[in-house]
């Protein structure tokens, strides 16, 4: 589905949150300061499977979850992946993203996270791409 990014449906986001059971978070922090670790505890907190991705940190513990290096690396399925990298980094995640089996069904890129082309390559491989959002602010709003 080719999805114009400006904006989003309430009811496309809403469905994705509530289909949506687990997710790995992309580029989650041990420092509870930063925005993916507060992301990450909230996500938790609403009883999605999350699984953070971090090289740096791989092979530890986050918030009780064990952290991975790459996508690649995660051995379950994954419906979402969370995006907290920077929006150059968006291709590569793409490329990853499409080669796991089985595929993500959703890409979220956190606020700031926007690359069109990207996007565009993700949502003709049949994934449902949503940018420059965070769950953790759509979540209460159209969820509860």
């Amino acid at each position: 589905m080719l999805l114009p990014h400006d904006r989003y449906d309430d009811e496309l986001i809403a469905t994705i949150l509530r289909e949506t059971r687990t997710i790995a978070l992309l580029g989650a922090s041990p420092n509870p300061d930063r925005p993916s670790n507060r992301v990450m505890r909230f996500l938790l907190s609403k009883g999605y499977d999350v699984t953070p991705v971090n090289p740096g940190q791989a092979g530890t513990e986050l918030l009780g979850r064990k952290v991975f290096a790459t996508l690649g690396d995660i051995p379950t399925a994954i419906d979402m992946v969370d995006v907290f990298r920077a929006p150059e980094y968006l291709p590569a995640i793409v490329d990853e993203m499409l080669a796991m089996t089985p595929m993500p069904r959703f890409l979220w890129g956190q606020l700031g996270v926007r690359d069109d082309e990207a996007a565009l390559k993700a949502e003709m491989a049949g994934v449902v791409v949503v940018m420059d959002r965070c769950p953790a602010i759509e979540y209460p709003r159209l969820i509860g």
